[in-house]
Parts: structure tokens; sequence; C-alpha cells
């Protein structure tokens, strides 16, 4: 199957968009699927506004039109809600050209917390964009119900995965933080003011908060909390060596519509701690995590959890489930409407 997948949100940006993306695309090429990735480095970008590590591809809906039509996709996914995905958007609605969208991350709250923006008007712009589609890709069940409520009826069901190769029960602790005073909270994740960071970071649980990460709020909150430990953006097994040394992780974000980070930790046996919202509310059981309004309490619970069990329900977490459910939710073109 030819698989066109149109993003704004692509290398070199780190978060769970991206790695979702191109984890899925790494399961469809070895199944056999060609996968078109159309993203901002292929055109002129501007750096988004208050996020500069965002960059928006200024491109028009005949050029992205050409590249999708040289193509000749037989299925055409739009991943995000950008510009790029609006051009290709407009060009398949005026061939008729079924289409897919996702709803990644909660987008009326960014954009209210970063620009003052009342959420009722990005909502008006959310149920806009993906309204056409013959399907909204949605990981949890929180997430579809948000969006049923915001008038979107056709949700289906998106999982996520994790990379078993990097990150298992197995996994050897990573040495360098063995000194640090216990428990180790760990944070993964953008450093960026939609997150919450100031709530793991201001609570007063005793030991050594940690964070992997980089992004736009990171000056301040190093500055700001300078007993914590920022390392910056980790990867691959050195980022699974910190969740295996790490004795809780800490997840505060109130607005993320899953939290690939959270079955990482799990799956390297580390317990979690959260509050009781959507994406751990989705995702978290009594024996791999805990959540409550006082984060302290959460992460106090958390650190009673067995570390088997933890790596065992993150095991349980893959991307060839995810890519399936990824196929399943795709909707063909016509072979006929190639020549439109």
């Amino acid at each position: 199957m030819r698989i066109a997948l149109v993003t704004d949100a692509w290398e070199p940006q780190v978060n769970g968009v991206v790695r979702t993306l191109q984890s899925v695309r790494t399961v469809l090429e070895a199944q056999g699927h060609r996968v078109l990735v159309l993203s901002p480095d292929r055109f002129h970008s501007l750096p988004c506004p208050t996020y500069p590590e965002i960059r928006l591809a200024m491109a028009g809906t005949g050029r992205v039109g050409d590249l999708l039509a040289d193509f000749a996709p037989d299925a055409i996914h739009l991943a995000t809600e950008g510009p790029l995905c609006i051009a290709a958007r407009r060009w398949c609605i005026r061939r008729h050209f079924p289409f897919t969208t996702a709803y990644h991350t909660q987008f009326p709250d960014y954009i209210s917390a970063r620009s003052g923006v009342p959420v009722d008007w990005v909502w008006r712009y959310i149920r806009w964009f993906h309204a056409p589609a013959e399907a909204v890709l949605a990981s949890t069940a929180s997430i579809r119900r948000t969006l049923n409520d915001h008038g979107l009826a056709k949700v289906r069901q998106w999982g996520r995965g994790v990379d078993l190769h990097h990150f298992h029960g197995d996994v050897t602790p990573n040495p360098t933080l063995a000194h640090l005073p216990r428990p180790l909270q760990l944070y993964v994740g953008r450093v960026a003011i939609e997150k919450n960071l100031e709530a793991f970071l201001q609570n007063q649980h005793p030991g050594t908060k940690i964070v992997v990460g980089d992004g736009p709020a990171r000056p301040a909150l190093e500055a700001k909390h300078p007993r914590a430990i920022f390392l910056g953006a980790r990867f691959g097994e050195e980022l699974a060596s910190i969740y295996a040394a790490a004795d809780v992780f800490v997840f505060p974000s109130r607005t993320d519509t899953f939290g690939l980070v959270m079955i990482e930790a799990l799956a390297c046996g580390t317990p979690v701690a959260a509050f009781p919202v959507t994406g751990p509310m989705d995702i978290l059981t009594r024996g791999v995590g805990a959540m409550d309004e006082r984060l302290e309490d959460s992460i106090a619970e958390a650190l009673k959890k067995d570390r088997a069990a933890c790596a065992r329900y993150g095991a349980g977490f893959t991307w060839e489930a995810s890519a399936a459910q990824f196929l399943g939710a795709l909707a063909p073109i016509a072979a006929k409407r190639h020549a439109a």
C-alpha cells in the first residue's frame, strides 16, 4: 500500500507526535508498505511564535498537491492541524479524495496557554479541520469522548507502543545517577509551559528531581530550580538507562492526550506518579502507578509499586499493534481517482 503521511511535526523536533509517526512508519515499511512523509523540511519554513523549535512550513496547495500526485497514494493521512496539513486537506477536498486525521495533542489548551485565545475559539478550528475526515484517530477512550463531545463523531482508536529493543525490564540503571539522594524522581519530555513542570519541580517529596528534555522553558526553570538536575535530551539506550535508574517517573502534565513517556518508563520497570487526568487515567492501573491531586501523595504511593509488574505491563504496548490500528483506519482512495 502507498501511504502519504503529511505532518507539520517532524525531525528535528523531539516529542511524542514525531516519535509516534516515526515508529509507525518503520513498522509499516518493514511490512512492505511505501510511506511518503511530507514534512516541513521539504519547504521553506518559519519558526512558530513562542516556540521556535517548531517550524511552520510555507507550503502552498499546488506544491503539496504536486508531491502527492507524483506519489499517487492509496491513502492519505493528515497528522497535525498546521499549515502543511491544511494545504493537503484542501487538495484532497477539491478532488474528493478521502483522508484520515489524528488528534495528537490538546491543541486548544496549548494555544490558549501560550496566546490567551479562548479555548472555545480554538475548538471551532479543530472541528473545521477534522470534520471532513473519514476517521479521526485518537489515542485513548478519554480523548475519543472529548472529540465526540465537541461534535466529531467519526473517531477511531489509535494506541501507542514502546520500542522494546531499548525499553525493557533488564536495562542496566545509569551508574552516573547512583550517588544522588533518593528517591530519584524523573521527568522526561518537552520542557515547555504546557507540560506543567512547575508542579513537578515544586513538589515537596524528598529526593532528587531529574529533568530529561529540552524546550523553551528550560532556561527559566533551570535558573529557578538550581537543585534540580537538567540533563537535556537523551535517546535510545542512554534514555532507557535513566528510566531504569529512577525510583519513580513523575508525569505532571494535565493536557497530554496519551503520554508516551509513561509507557516507556513502565517498560523499564519504573512506576508512574501523575495527576488523575486524561492520559494517566487511561493508561495507569493500581499495580503500576498512582494518581492524586496532590503530587506528593501520588509519588509516595507509586514508590510502593513492584518494578517487575511495571515492566510486564509496559511490555504490552507494541508499535506493531499501533501500526495495525493505524492501517485499519485508513481510507483507501479508489484507483480511478488517481487520474484526477
